[in-house]
C-alpha cells in the first residue's frame, strides 16, 4: 500500500498539477520549487519528461514503483493497447472507485476506508485496495452508523464533483455501480501514458 508523507506541494509545483486533490497554491506559484524563484530551468531531455509522466500517475493514485510496475506487467498480459489498459487498471481500483464515487474526499483516505474493512464488493468485504472492480460490480459501504454518517458527510461535501459517467451512485442507500470499464476519454489523464510505456520499453 503506497502512502506519501513528504511535502505535497512541493511535488505538485515540480510537475506543475494537481496530484493530491484541488488547491489554490498552484496559482500563486505556478514554477518549480527551488531557492532561485520562478527563473528559467534548464529543458527536460526525453527520458526526465517520461519519467515525470510515470511519476505523476504514481503520486496520484498513490502506488510506490514496485507497485507501479506490477501494474504495468498487468496491463502488457492484456490484450488492447498497454498505455489505455495501464489507465484503466489504475482509474478501477476499488480505493480510485470509493473516492471517484464521492465517499471519500481524498484518495488516501478512501484507501483508508478499504483497509478497515468499510466497503463491500458485491456484499463481500474486499480489504485491498490494489482490487479492480469489473462491470456491473455493487460497491457498498458497511452498515455501521459511525462509517455511515462519515460518508454522508463526505457525499455532502462533494455535491459539486460530478461522478463519472461509468459510475452510478445512490447517494441515499451510500453505494454505487460499475457500469462499464472506463474509457480513455473518459479517465481524461493528466499524462501522456505513451510516453510511460515507452520509458519501461527501454
Amino acid at each position: 500500500m503506497g502512502r506519501y508523507t513528504g511535502p505535497r506541494i512541493k511535488v505538485c509545483r515540480r510537475h506543475n498539477a494537481q496530484l493530491f486533490g484541488a488547491s489554490k497554491y498552484l496559482e500563486r506559484k505556478n514554477y518549480p520549487p527551488g531557492m532561485h524563484g520562478p527563473k528559467s530551468r534548464r529543458k527536460l531531455s526525453e527520458y526526465g519528461l517520461a519519467l515525470s509522466e510515470k511519476q505523476k500517475l504514481r503520486y496520484m493514485y498513490g502506488l510506490f514503483e514496485r507497485q507501479f510496475r506490477h501494474v504495468f506487467r498487468k496491463a502488457q498480459r492484456t490484450r488492447g493497447v498497454t498505455g489505455e489498459t495501464l489507465l484503466q487498471l489504475l482509474e478501477t481500483r476499488l480505493d480510485n472507485v470509493v473516492f471517484r464515487l464521492g465517499f471519500a474526499r481524498t484518495r488516501p483516505f478512501s484507501r483508508q476506508m478499504v483497509v478497515h474493512g468499510h466497503v463491500r464488493v458485491n456484499k463481500v468485504k474486499v480489504t485491498s485496495p490494489s482490487y479492480n472492480v469489473r462491470a456491473g460490480d455493487v460497491i457498498e459501504i458497511r452498515e455501521n452508523a459511525k462509517t455511515k454518517a462519515m460518508v454522508q458527510k463526505s457525499l455532502e461535501l462533494n455535491q459539486a464533483a460530478p461522478v463519472p459517467d461509468w459510475l452510478a451512485v445512490d447517494r441515499e442507500g451510500i453505494k454505487g455501480e460499475v457500469k462499464r470499464i472506463p474509457t480513455r476519454e473518459e479517465i481524461a489523464p493528466i499524462v501522456n501514458e505513451r510516453l510511460v510505456v515507452e520509458l519501461y520499453s527501454r
